[in-house]
Protein backbone atom coordinates (compact mmCIF):
# COMPACT_ATOMS: atom_id res chain seq x y z
CA UNK A 1 0.00 0.00 0.00
CA UNK A 2 1.27 3.78 -0.92
CA UNK A 3 -0.15 6.41 0.94
CA UNK A 4 0.14 9.66 1.75
CA UNK A 5 -0.70 11.55 4.53
CA UNK A 6 -0.14 15.13 6.21
CA UNK A 7 1.16 15.46 9.96
CA UNK A 8 2.32 18.12 12.19
CA UNK A 9 5.45 17.62 14.30
CA UNK A 10 7.54 19.25 16.82
CA UNK A 11 10.73 20.36 14.94
CA UNK A 12 12.82 17.79 16.41
CA UNK A 13 10.80 14.99 15.68
CA UNK A 14 10.58 16.57 11.52
CA UNK A 15 14.22 16.52 11.77
CA UNK A 16 15.26 13.12 11.13
CA UNK A 17 13.60 9.77 9.81
CA UNK A 18 14.64 7.76 12.94
CA UNK A 19 11.77 10.14 14.79
CA UNK A 20 9.23 10.55 12.37
CA UNK A 21 9.42 7.28 11.30
CA UNK A 22 7.21 5.72 14.13
CA UNK A 23 4.89 8.51 14.46
CA UNK A 24 3.59 7.78 10.96
CA UNK A 25 4.19 4.08 11.42
CA UNK A 26 1.74 4.71 14.82
CA UNK A 27 -0.44 7.24 12.47
CA UNK A 28 -1.14 3.92 10.03
CA UNK A 29 -1.38 1.71 12.32
CA UNK A 30 1.13 -1.09 11.39
CA UNK A 31 4.53 -1.96 12.49
CA UNK A 32 7.62 0.13 11.48
CA UNK A 33 9.08 -2.63 10.14
CA UNK A 34 6.56 -3.08 7.83
CA UNK A 35 6.95 0.69 6.03
CA UNK A 36 9.24 -0.21 3.40
CA UNK A 37 10.08 3.45 1.89
CA UNK A 38 9.06 6.95 2.85
CA UNK A 39 9.38 10.65 1.06
CA UNK A 40 8.82 13.88 2.04
CA UNK A 41 6.23 15.76 -0.51
CA UNK A 42 5.61 18.95 1.26
CA UNK A 43 7.54 20.82 4.08
CA UNK A 44 6.89 24.08 5.63
CA UNK A 45 7.41 25.88 9.38
CA UNK A 46 4.78 27.32 11.10
CA UNK A 47 6.63 29.82 13.28
CA UNK A 48 3.50 32.05 13.86
CA UNK A 49 3.55 31.60 17.65
CA UNK A 50 6.01 30.50 20.10
CA UNK A 51 5.25 26.55 19.28
CA UNK A 52 7.41 26.26 16.43
CA UNK A 53 5.76 23.50 14.10
CA UNK A 54 6.48 21.50 10.67
CA UNK A 55 4.21 20.89 8.11
CA UNK A 56 4.70 17.97 6.41
CA UNK A 57 2.95 15.60 3.87
CA UNK A 58 4.75 12.34 3.00
CA UNK A 59 3.78 9.73 0.99
CA UNK A 60 4.42 6.51 2.66
CA UNK A 61 5.00 2.85 1.34
CA UNK A 62 3.71 -0.09 3.70
CA UNK A 63 4.69 -3.86 2.44
CA UNK A 64 6.11 -2.99 -0.64
CA UNK A 65 8.63 -0.26 -2.66
CA UNK A 66 7.93 2.74 -4.28
CA UNK A 67 7.95 2.14 -8.30
CA UNK A 68 11.06 3.04 -9.80
CA UNK A 69 8.78 5.67 -12.59
CA UNK A 70 8.54 7.88 -9.78
CA UNK A 71 12.40 8.79 -9.97
CA UNK A 72 12.39 11.70 -12.60
CA UNK A 73 15.62 11.24 -15.10
CA UNK A 74 16.14 13.13 -18.03
CA UNK A 75 17.44 11.59 -21.34
CA UNK A 76 18.80 14.26 -23.85
CA UNK A 77 19.02 13.11 -27.86
CA UNK A 78 22.48 13.93 -29.53
CA UNK A 79 21.37 17.03 -31.30
CA UNK A 80 24.96 17.31 -33.62
CA UNK A 81 24.08 18.11 -36.95
CA UNK A 82 20.26 19.38 -36.28
CA UNK A 83 18.79 23.31 -36.57
CA UNK A 84 21.35 25.54 -34.81
CA UNK A 85 19.67 28.20 -32.58
CA UNK A 86 22.14 30.79 -30.68
CA UNK A 87 21.32 30.98 -27.35
CA UNK A 88 22.92 34.50 -25.97
CA UNK A 89 23.91 33.91 -22.38
CA UNK A 90 24.42 31.08 -19.86
CA UNK A 91 22.27 32.02 -16.80
CA UNK A 92 19.15 29.81 -16.00
CA UNK A 93 17.44 31.15 -18.82
CA UNK A 94 19.85 30.54 -21.29
CA UNK A 95 20.95 27.28 -19.62
CA UNK A 96 17.46 25.48 -19.32
CA UNK A 97 16.87 27.22 -22.77
CA UNK A 98 19.18 25.06 -24.16
CA UNK A 99 18.00 21.79 -22.34
CA UNK A 100 14.68 21.86 -23.97
CA UNK A 101 15.81 23.09 -27.33
CA UNK A 102 17.60 19.69 -27.00
CA UNK A 103 14.55 17.61 -25.56
CA UNK A 104 13.47 18.94 -28.65
CA UNK A 105 15.70 18.04 -31.16
CA UNK A 106 17.55 21.81 -31.87
CA UNK A 107 21.19 22.11 -31.38
CA UNK A 108 21.72 25.11 -28.92
CA UNK A 109 25.28 27.02 -29.99
CA UNK A 110 25.49 29.19 -26.04
CA UNK A 111 27.11 32.19 -26.06
CA UNK A 112 28.35 33.15 -22.69
CA UNK A 113 30.29 36.77 -22.34
CA UNK A 114 31.85 35.56 -18.71
CA UNK A 115 33.93 32.82 -18.02
CA UNK A 116 32.81 29.03 -16.86
CA UNK A 117 32.12 28.48 -13.50
CA UNK A 118 36.03 26.90 -12.67
CA UNK A 119 37.57 30.24 -14.17
CA UNK A 120 35.11 32.88 -12.45
CA UNK A 121 35.84 31.32 -9.04
CA UNK A 122 39.31 32.44 -9.70
CA UNK A 123 38.36 35.91 -10.66
CA UNK A 124 36.30 36.36 -7.81
CA UNK A 125 39.02 35.35 -5.41
CA UNK A 126 41.14 38.10 -7.78
CA UNK A 127 38.33 40.63 -6.91
CA UNK A 128 38.20 40.34 -3.26
CA UNK A 129 42.29 40.28 -3.63
CA UNK A 130 42.69 42.98 -5.79
CA UNK A 131 39.51 45.11 -5.26
CA UNK A 132 39.61 45.29 -9.34
CA UNK A 133 36.62 44.11 -10.88
CA UNK A 134 36.53 42.35 -14.12
CA UNK A 135 33.79 43.71 -16.40
CA UNK A 136 32.88 40.12 -18.10
CA UNK A 137 33.64 37.74 -15.21
CA UNK A 138 32.04 38.99 -11.62
CA UNK A 139 29.26 38.50 -9.74
CA UNK A 140 27.06 39.49 -11.93
CA UNK A 141 28.07 37.91 -15.39
CA UNK A 142 29.59 34.25 -16.10
CA UNK A 143 28.30 30.90 -16.06
CA UNK A 144 25.26 30.26 -14.49
CA UNK A 145 24.48 34.24 -13.97
CA UNK A 146 24.08 36.32 -11.04
CA UNK A 147 21.92 33.60 -9.18
CA UNK A 148 24.94 31.00 -9.29
CA UNK A 149 27.36 33.22 -6.47
CA UNK A 150 23.82 33.90 -4.26
CA UNK A 151 21.67 32.15 -1.87
CA UNK A 152 20.33 29.75 -5.28
CA UNK A 153 16.85 30.61 -3.97
CA UNK A 154 13.93 28.41 -5.56
CA UNK A 155 10.54 29.97 -5.24
CA UNK A 156 8.94 32.14 -7.35
CA UNK A 157 5.23 33.90 -7.60
CA UNK A 158 5.05 32.80 -11.22
CA UNK A 159 4.14 29.74 -10.93
CA UNK A 160 1.53 30.08 -13.71
CA UNK A 161 4.50 30.90 -16.03
CA UNK A 162 5.61 27.42 -16.70
CA UNK A 163 5.99 23.84 -15.10
CA UNK A 164 7.79 24.58 -11.33
CA UNK A 165 8.30 20.82 -10.53
CA UNK A 166 10.28 20.31 -13.80
CA UNK A 167 12.23 22.86 -13.34
CA UNK A 168 13.39 21.65 -9.73
CA UNK A 169 13.54 18.06 -11.03
CA UNK A 170 16.21 19.03 -13.25
CA UNK A 171 18.29 20.92 -11.04
CA UNK A 172 17.50 17.92 -8.46
CA UNK A 173 18.58 15.51 -11.55
CA UNK A 174 22.41 17.68 -12.06
CA UNK A 175 23.02 17.55 -8.83
CA UNK A 176 21.02 19.63 -6.33
CA UNK A 177 19.72 18.49 -3.34
CA UNK A 178 16.65 16.33 -2.21
CA UNK A 179 15.20 19.29 -0.14
CA UNK A 180 14.57 21.44 -3.10
CA UNK A 181 11.41 19.46 -4.06
CA UNK A 182 9.54 19.45 -0.88
CA UNK A 183 10.67 22.14 0.94
CA UNK A 184 8.32 24.98 1.05
CA UNK A 185 10.76 27.88 0.71
CA UNK A 186 13.87 25.98 -1.55
CA UNK A 187 17.28 27.20 -1.93
CA UNK A 188 20.72 25.46 -3.27
CA UNK A 189 23.70 27.68 -1.78
CA UNK A 190 26.44 28.84 -3.49
CA UNK A 191 28.57 25.85 -2.41
CA UNK A 192 26.36 23.36 -4.42
CA UNK A 193 25.09 25.45 -7.15
CA UNK A 194 28.06 26.01 -8.91
CA UNK A 195 28.30 21.86 -9.21
CA UNK A 196 24.75 21.95 -10.67
CA UNK A 197 25.84 24.46 -13.41
CA UNK A 198 28.93 22.40 -14.38
CA UNK A 199 26.96 19.38 -15.11
CA UNK A 200 23.96 21.10 -16.92
CA UNK A 201 26.74 22.59 -19.12
CA UNK A 202 28.43 19.08 -19.61
CA UNK A 203 24.92 17.64 -20.39
CA UNK A 204 24.80 20.06 -23.14
CA UNK A 205 28.00 19.26 -24.86
CA UNK A 206 27.24 15.62 -24.43
CA UNK A 207 24.52 16.04 -26.26
CA UNK A 208 25.93 17.68 -28.97
CA UNK A 209 25.06 21.06 -28.04
CA UNK A 210 28.22 24.02 -28.15
CA UNK A 211 29.06 26.38 -25.39
CA UNK A 212 31.52 29.35 -25.63
CA UNK A 213 32.96 31.02 -22.67
CA UNK A 214 34.16 34.87 -23.53
CA UNK A 215 32.23 35.04 -26.75
CA UNK A 216 30.82 38.63 -26.03
CA UNK A 217 27.94 39.38 -28.93
CA UNK A 218 28.45 42.71 -29.90
CA UNK A 219 26.17 42.86 -32.68
CA UNK A 220 23.09 41.37 -34.62
CA UNK A 221 22.68 39.81 -38.23
CA UNK A 222 19.74 40.92 -39.59
CA UNK A 223 17.65 40.41 -43.44
CA UNK A 224 15.37 42.58 -43.07
CA UNK A 225 12.84 42.18 -40.06
CA UNK A 226 14.61 38.61 -39.58
CA UNK A 227 17.69 37.66 -37.47
CA UNK A 228 20.02 35.62 -39.12
CA UNK A 229 22.33 35.41 -35.90
CA UNK A 230 25.02 37.34 -34.43
CA UNK A 231 28.34 38.54 -34.38
CA UNK A 232 30.78 38.18 -31.13
CA UNK A 233 33.64 40.98 -30.50
CA UNK A 234 36.16 39.08 -32.25
CA UNK A 235 34.39 39.42 -35.45
CA UNK A 236 33.16 36.03 -35.59
CA UNK A 237 30.17 35.56 -37.24
CA UNK A 238 27.98 32.84 -36.05
CA UNK A 239 24.17 32.35 -37.77
CA UNK A 240 21.37 30.40 -36.90
CA UNK A 241 18.16 29.47 -37.06
CA UNK A 242 16.73 32.12 -34.22
CA UNK A 243 18.49 33.63 -31.47
CA UNK A 244 17.32 33.67 -27.57
CA UNK A 245 18.54 36.52 -25.96
CA UNK A 246 18.73 36.03 -22.52
CA UNK A 247 21.66 38.48 -21.47
CA UNK A 248 20.53 39.21 -17.58
CA UNK A 249 19.69 42.51 -16.34
CA UNK A 250 23.04 44.02 -15.67
CA UNK A 251 23.84 43.73 -19.59
CA UNK A 252 23.58 47.11 -20.31
CA UNK A 253 25.60 47.02 -23.48
CA UNK A 254 23.01 44.78 -24.76
CA UNK A 255 20.41 47.40 -24.05
CA UNK A 256 22.17 50.03 -25.80
CA UNK A 257 23.61 48.22 -29.37
CA UNK A 258 19.76 47.25 -29.19
CA UNK A 259 18.61 50.99 -29.14
CA UNK A 260 20.96 52.23 -31.37
CA UNK A 261 20.13 49.38 -33.64
CA UNK A 262 16.60 50.50 -33.37
CA UNK A 263 15.58 47.30 -32.19
CA UNK A 264 11.92 48.56 -30.20
CA UNK A 265 12.52 48.57 -26.48
CA UNK A 266 10.24 49.74 -23.17
CA UNK A 267 10.87 51.29 -20.38
CA UNK A 268 9.82 49.45 -16.97
CA UNK A 269 8.91 49.70 -13.34
CA UNK A 270 11.96 48.21 -11.56
CA UNK A 271 13.28 48.59 -8.03
CA UNK A 272 16.45 50.15 -6.28
CA UNK A 273 17.44 49.99 -2.08
CA UNK A 274 20.18 49.32 0.08
CA UNK A 275 20.94 46.32 1.23
CA UNK A 276 20.18 45.65 5.52
CA UNK A 277 22.28 43.07 7.82
CA UNK A 278 21.21 41.87 11.09
CA UNK A 279 22.89 39.22 13.40
CA UNK A 280 21.61 35.79 12.76
CA UNK A 281 20.65 35.30 16.35
CA UNK A 282 18.47 38.42 16.61
CA UNK A 283 16.40 37.77 13.40
CA UNK A 284 16.19 33.82 14.50
CA UNK A 285 15.31 35.15 18.44
CA UNK A 286 12.14 37.66 16.28
CA UNK A 287 10.97 35.33 13.94
CA UNK A 288 11.05 32.52 16.03
CA UNK A 289 9.64 34.16 19.24
CA UNK A 290 12.08 32.57 21.62
CA UNK A 291 15.06 34.86 23.21
CA UNK A 292 17.15 31.84 22.87
CA UNK A 293 17.09 31.78 19.30
CA UNK A 294 16.26 28.49 16.92
CA UNK A 295 17.69 25.62 19.11
CA UNK A 296 19.37 22.40 17.45
CA UNK A 297 16.51 21.71 15.27
CA UNK A 298 15.54 24.81 13.18
CA UNK A 299 17.16 26.06 10.32
CA UNK A 300 18.35 29.77 10.35
CA UNK A 301 15.42 32.22 10.52
CA UNK A 302 14.24 34.16 7.31
CA UNK A 303 11.43 37.28 6.86
CA UNK A 304 9.48 38.76 4.20
CA UNK A 305 8.27 41.91 4.68
CA UNK A 306 6.32 44.15 2.61
CA UNK A 307 4.54 47.51 3.37
CA UNK A 308 2.90 50.34 0.35
CA UNK A 309 4.13 53.85 1.24
CA UNK A 310 2.43 56.98 -0.71
CA UNK A 311 1.74 54.15 -4.08
CA UNK A 312 5.29 52.86 -4.55
CA UNK A 313 5.60 48.92 -3.14
CA UNK A 314 8.85 48.77 -0.25
CA UNK A 315 9.64 45.26 0.18
CA UNK A 316 12.62 42.82 1.41
CA UNK A 317 13.99 40.58 -1.25
CA UNK A 318 16.47 38.00 -1.55
CA UNK A 319 16.85 37.64 1.86
CA UNK A 320 19.97 35.15 2.74
CA UNK A 321 19.54 33.81 6.35
CA UNK A 322 23.42 33.09 7.79
CA UNK A 323 24.84 34.91 4.83
CA UNK A 324 27.14 37.08 3.55
CA UNK A 325 27.13 40.66 1.46
CA UNK A 326 29.29 41.05 -1.80
CA UNK A 327 30.65 43.54 -4.51
CA UNK A 328 28.49 43.37 -7.22
CA UNK A 329 29.28 45.90 -9.49
CA UNK A 330 29.93 44.56 -13.12
CA UNK A 331 32.53 48.55 -14.16
CA UNK A 332 34.50 51.53 -12.86
CA UNK A 333 33.22 53.36 -10.20
CA UNK A 334 29.97 51.24 -9.34
CA UNK A 335 29.47 50.37 -5.95
CA UNK A 336 26.74 47.46 -5.74
CA UNK A 337 26.02 45.30 -3.22
CA UNK A 338 24.14 41.53 -3.02
CA UNK A 339 23.71 38.85 -0.66
CA UNK A 340 24.24 34.96 -0.37
CA UNK A 341 24.88 32.50 0.98
CA UNK A 342 25.98 28.80 1.16
CA UNK A 343 23.34 25.34 1.52
CA UNK A 344 24.37 25.68 5.31
CA UNK A 345 23.52 29.02 6.07
CA UNK A 346 25.70 29.29 8.65
CA UNK A 347 27.68 32.58 9.25
CA UNK A 348 26.38 34.99 12.39
CA UNK A 349 24.80 37.54 9.34
CA UNK A 350 21.55 37.55 8.07
CA UNK A 351 21.04 40.16 5.33
CA UNK A 352 18.10 41.35 2.39
CA UNK A 353 17.86 43.30 -0.13
CA UNK A 354 15.06 46.34 0.85
CA UNK A 355 13.96 47.96 -2.23
CA UNK A 356 11.36 50.48 -3.47
CA UNK A 357 9.53 49.79 -6.11
CA UNK A 358 10.51 53.00 -9.28
CA UNK A 359 8.19 53.50 -12.39
CA UNK A 360 8.49 55.31 -15.59
CA UNK A 361 7.00 58.75 -14.01
CA UNK A 362 9.33 59.15 -11.07
CA UNK A 363 12.40 59.53 -13.22
CA UNK A 364 11.38 63.14 -14.99
CA UNK A 365 14.24 64.00 -15.21
CA UNK A 366 16.02 61.28 -17.35
CA UNK A 367 13.17 61.05 -19.97
CA UNK A 368 15.54 62.18 -22.82
CA UNK A 369 17.18 58.97 -22.70
CA UNK A 370 13.30 57.28 -23.57
CA UNK A 371 13.55 53.56 -22.86
CA UNK A 372 16.95 53.51 -20.91
CA UNK A 373 15.98 56.29 -18.36
CA UNK A 374 15.93 53.78 -15.57
CA UNK A 375 19.39 52.38 -16.78
CA UNK A 376 20.68 55.69 -16.41
CA UNK A 377 19.10 56.39 -12.95
CA UNK A 378 21.15 53.09 -11.99
CA UNK A 379 24.32 54.17 -13.08
CA UNK A 380 23.92 57.36 -11.52
CA UNK A 381 22.90 56.23 -8.05
CA UNK A 382 25.72 53.15 -8.21
CA UNK A 383 28.75 56.18 -9.44
CA UNK A 384 27.67 58.66 -6.29
CA UNK A 385 27.22 55.14 -3.57
CA UNK A 386 30.70 54.35 -5.65
CA UNK A 387 31.95 57.85 -4.68
CA UNK A 388 30.85 57.97 -1.19
CA UNK A 389 32.29 54.74 -0.13
CA UNK A 390 35.59 55.13 -1.57
CA UNK A 391 38.01 53.60 -3.80
CA UNK A 392 38.47 49.41 -3.44
CA UNK A 393 34.79 48.99 -3.23
CA UNK A 394 34.36 49.87 0.21
CA UNK A 395 30.42 50.37 0.49
CA UNK A 396 29.25 53.57 2.44
CA UNK A 397 27.18 52.11 5.63
CA UNK A 398 24.32 53.66 8.11
CA UNK A 399 23.12 52.06 11.49
CA UNK A 400 19.12 51.55 10.33
CA UNK A 401 18.01 53.46 13.32
CA UNK A 402 20.44 56.23 12.71
CA UNK A 403 19.22 56.41 8.70
CA UNK A 404 15.34 56.50 9.80
CA UNK A 405 16.10 59.47 12.07
CA UNK A 406 18.06 60.93 9.59
CA UNK A 407 21.70 61.07 11.75
CA UNK A 408 25.43 60.01 10.50
CA UNK A 409 26.47 56.83 12.02
CA UNK A 410 29.55 57.95 14.35
CA UNK A 411 30.30 54.08 14.04
CA UNK A 412 29.20 50.87 12.88
CA UNK A 413 28.98 47.83 13.56
CA UNK A 414 30.76 44.63 12.53
CA UNK A 415 29.48 43.13 8.94
CA UNK A 416 30.04 39.98 6.57
CA UNK A 417 30.80 42.79 3.86
CA UNK A 418 34.81 42.06 3.01
CA UNK A 419 35.92 45.12 1.34
CA UNK A 420 34.88 46.98 4.56
CA UNK A 421 32.58 49.68 4.96
CA UNK A 422 32.44 53.69 5.56
CA UNK A 423 30.34 55.92 7.51
CA UNK A 424 28.51 57.92 5.01
CA UNK A 425 24.90 60.23 5.89
CA UNK A 426 22.88 57.71 3.09
CA UNK A 427 19.50 59.75 4.13
CA UNK A 428 21.32 63.14 2.27
CA UNK A 429 21.83 61.39 -0.99
CA UNK A 430 19.44 58.42 -1.59
CA UNK A 431 16.96 60.12 -3.46
CA UNK A 432 14.59 61.22 -2.07
CA UNK A 433 11.65 58.85 -2.98
CA UNK A 434 13.53 56.31 -2.35
CA UNK A 435 15.19 57.31 1.31
CA UNK A 436 11.66 58.73 2.57
CA UNK A 437 9.99 55.66 1.65
CA UNK A 438 12.63 53.53 2.71
CA UNK A 439 12.44 55.12 6.73
CA UNK A 440 8.52 54.43 6.70
CA UNK A 441 9.19 50.98 5.18
CA UNK A 442 11.27 50.29 8.11
CA UNK A 443 9.31 52.07 10.94
CA UNK A 444 6.46 49.47 10.19
CA UNK A 445 8.41 46.13 9.51
CA UNK A 446 10.00 47.36 13.25
CA UNK A 447 6.04 47.48 14.26
CA UNK A 448 5.23 44.02 13.17
CA UNK A 449 8.69 42.37 14.59
CA UNK A 450 9.59 43.84 17.55
CA UNK A 451 13.44 44.38 17.91
CA UNK A 452 13.99 44.81 13.54
CA UNK A 453 14.36 48.25 13.83
CA UNK A 454 17.65 48.76 15.67
CA UNK A 455 20.90 50.40 15.28
CA UNK A 456 22.84 47.20 15.47
CA UNK A 457 21.18 46.66 11.69
CA UNK A 458 23.54 48.21 8.98
CA UNK A 459 22.37 49.27 5.58
CA UNK A 460 24.90 49.17 3.02
CA UNK A 461 24.48 51.37 -0.53
CA UNK A 462 23.32 50.65 -3.04
CA UNK A 463 21.32 47.50 -3.96
CA UNK A 464 20.86 48.53 -7.45
CA UNK A 465 20.54 44.99 -9.82
CA UNK A 466 17.25 43.96 -8.24
CA UNK A 467 15.58 43.57 -11.66
CA UNK A 468 16.11 45.00 -15.31
CA UNK A 469 14.28 49.10 -15.96
CA UNK A 470 14.06 47.55 -19.71
CA UNK A 471 11.71 45.50 -21.38
CA UNK A 472 12.78 43.94 -25.07
CA UNK A 473 8.35 43.97 -25.50
CA UNK A 474 7.78 40.66 -27.64
CA UNK A 475 4.39 39.54 -28.54
CA UNK A 476 2.65 37.65 -25.88
CA UNK A 477 1.70 33.67 -27.75
CA UNK A 478 4.82 33.52 -29.86
CA UNK A 479 7.45 35.15 -27.37
CA UNK A 480 8.72 36.79 -30.22
CA UNK A 481 10.25 40.73 -30.40
CA UNK A 482 7.43 42.48 -31.69
CA UNK A 483 9.07 43.32 -35.11
CA UNK A 484 12.10 41.16 -35.35
CA UNK A 485 10.73 37.39 -36.30
CA UNK A 486 13.18 34.62 -34.57
CA UNK A 487 14.25 36.67 -31.79
CA UNK A 488 13.24 35.63 -28.38
CA UNK A 489 13.61 38.37 -25.38
CA UNK A 490 14.17 36.37 -22.79
CA UNK A 491 14.09 36.26 -18.80
CA UNK A 492 15.59 39.02 -16.07
CA UNK A 493 17.34 40.92 -19.25
CA UNK A 494 14.57 40.93 -21.31
CA UNK A 495 12.06 42.19 -18.20
CA UNK A 496 10.07 38.42 -18.24
CA UNK A 497 11.84 36.94 -14.88
CA UNK A 498 12.83 38.20 -11.47
CA UNK A 499 14.94 35.08 -10.00
CA UNK A 500 16.31 31.71 -10.88
CA UNK A 501 12.92 29.38 -11.19
CA UNK A 502 10.81 32.25 -12.98
CA UNK A 503 13.70 32.56 -15.54
CA UNK A 504 14.20 29.47 -16.41
CA UNK A 505 10.84 28.66 -17.08
CA UNK A 506 11.04 31.52 -19.61
CA UNK A 507 13.91 30.04 -20.77
CA UNK A 508 12.10 26.53 -21.51
CA UNK A 509 9.32 28.39 -22.83
CA UNK A 510 11.07 30.16 -25.44
CA UNK A 511 12.58 27.50 -26.31
CA UNK A 512 9.15 25.87 -27.02
CA UNK A 513 7.90 29.45 -28.78
CA UNK A 514 11.13 28.75 -31.23
CA UNK A 515 10.06 25.52 -31.64
CA UNK A 516 6.22 26.85 -32.83
CA UNK A 517 8.17 29.11 -34.82
CA UNK A 518 9.60 26.44 -36.61
CA UNK A 519 6.61 24.46 -37.21
CA UNK A 520 3.48 26.87 -37.08
CA UNK A 521 1.32 23.75 -37.89
CA UNK A 522 2.86 21.36 -34.98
Amino acid sequence: MITELDIVLSPKDASDKKYYQPVLAKKLGVPVSQIHGIKILRKSIDARRRNILVNLRFRVACGEEFPQSEEFAFDYPNVTGEKKVIVVGAGPAGLFAALRLIELGYQPIVLERGKSVEDRKKDLGELHRTRTVNPDSNYSFGEGGAGTFSDGKLYTRSKKRGDLKKILNVLHFHGAQDDILFDAHPHIGTDVLPKVIVRMRENILKAGGQVYFSTKVVDYILDGDRICGVITESGEEIVGEGVILATGHSARDVYRKLHKQGIELEAKSFAMGVRIEHSQELIDQIQYHNPAGRGDYLPAASYSFVHQVEDRGVYSFCMCPGGVIVPAATGDRQQVVNGMSSSNRNTAFANSGMAVEIRTQDLKEYQQYGALAGLYFQEELEERAFVEGGENLTAPAQRMNDFVNGKRSSSLPKTSYQPGIVSSPMHKWLPEHIRFRLQEGFKMFGQKSKGFLTNEAVILGVESRTSSPVRIPRERESFQHIRIQGLFPCGEGAGYAGGIVSAAMDGEQCADAFDRYQNPNK
